[in-house]
């Protein structure tokens, strides 16, 4: 017996290129003492008033099966943040809530693409969007941003690519890089979604941590609400990432064919959840601002850092709880320094290559441990790369 080749084939048949990721855990597991910069999970867990709201309404009764869709609040609430923060009209019923952002990634492209039909994404990109391409029967292609232009996808490197094409995913701000979309970048997107009609798939659960510039969602570009879903999710602006709720926003008639869907897979997301993340938006920007701010304070000590020597580059980093680090000067790849780092003073980041071809010798760091530890280990990757080019 076999398994499909959809399920088989979602990495490519290869290496889902987390390797070192994996090497720092098993060491981990063995007792060694190893400092993760490697994935986006906050040092500091869901607020405590947010626990109690969810822990208020599982014992008041909420956890028997909610409605597919997402509770009637909850879609509310969605709908009205997105419609403050984008001035784009929004309702509830162009929101589908979803168990996390990465499930709206799938139901997105289940919605748009067909069994065969050429799905886009920009390299470098988050780890599981070629998986949750194939996932969906779609073929995964990728558009090239290059470091020059500061890892912005061009509307002309979307067009070379979009031949056959039925959709393009793009997030930002920018999950392994940082980097914030200008609106010259977010409006060649849109030229391109027009131009070669595609569906624009927006992954932007990091639009509460933006450093500089302003977050500008495809959404908002005249002749894109009607071609764009929208992915959010409470994971990294709440730091809810356990909990599961995300959700899609788009037109009405889209959300309609997904919530089906969803009732054929997902069934929901728990009651009790989806009462939290109602109580958490209610909060507003005060409690967004506290989860983002120990990522903005760590993002200027990486800056002061990397400014007192000049054989490191980091990208500029306009958001997310990221940096990308241009390690080219030293001669190695992103793995090879990735893996000299962990062996010789076990510090784990992830090498550029794991998020594609785009960012091979770079590396990514994780702002994800406290001010202290993080300013000692990134000065120490800072001396290392001195020490080891050749």
């Amino acid at each position: 017996m076999q398994v499909s080749q959809r399920i088989s084939n979602l990495t490519g048949g290869g290496s889902d290129g987390w390797d070192v990721f994996y090497r720092a855990r098993k060491m981990i597991a063995a007792g060694v003492d190893v400092t993760e910069l490697t994935i986006g999970e906050h040092d500091v867990r869901t607020d405590p008033s947010i626990l109690a709201a969810m822990d208020a309404s599982a014992v008041g009764g909420h956890t028997g099966y909610a409605m597919v869709p997402g509770i009637a609040a909850l879609r509310e609430a969605v709908s009205e943040r997105v419609k403050v923060r984008t001035g784009v009209a929004t309702g509830p019923e162009n929101v589908l809530i979803t168990p996390g952002g990465q499930a709206g990634l799938f139901a997105a492209h289940h919605a748009v693409c067909d069994e065969g039909d050429v799905a886009l994404y920009c390299d470098p990109y988050y780890a599981t969007y070629p998986g949750t391409l194939r996932g969906v029967g779609a073929v995964a292609r990728t558009v090239a941003t290059l470091p020059e232009d500061g890892f912005q996808p061009t509307y002309e490197a979307i067009v070379a690519q979009a031949e056959g094409a039925v959709s393009i995913l793009v997030n930002s701000p920018n999950n392994p890089t940082g980097v914030v979309y200008d609106r010259g970048t977010v409006e060649g997107i849109a030229r391109a979604c027009i131009d070669r009609d595609l569906w624009c798939i927006s992954d932007e659960v990091y639009d509460t941590q933006v450093w500089e510039g302003e977050h500008l969602s495809p959404r908002q570009i005249e002749g894109m609400a009607e071609r764009t879903l929208v992915v959010g999710s409470m994971s990294k602006s709440h730091a809810m990432t356990g909990s599961r709720v995300g959700w899609v926003v788009g037109p009405e008639a889209v959300i309609d064919h997904m919530i089906n869907l969803a009732t054929h897979t997902t069934y929901g997301v728990p009651g009790f959840v989806q009462d939290a993340a109602v109580f958490a938006l209610g909060e507003g920007a005060p409690l967004e601002e506290k989860v983002s701010a120990p990522f903005r304070r760590r993002r200027e000590i990486a800056k002061r850092l990397v400014e007192r020597q000049n054989l490191v580059q980091m990208v500029r980093s306009g958001g997310a709880m990221y940096l990308m680090l241009d390690m080219r000067a030293t001669g190695l790849s992103g793995e090879a320094f990735a893996n000299r780092l962990l062996d010789a003073h076990h510090i784990a980041v992830m090498p550029g290559e794991s998020f594609g071809q785009a960012a091979a010798g770079h590396v990514r760091v994780a702002m994800t441990v406290d001010d202290a530890a993080f300013e000692a280990a990134l000065g120490t990757v800072l001396d290392f790369a001195s020490e080891v080019t050749g």
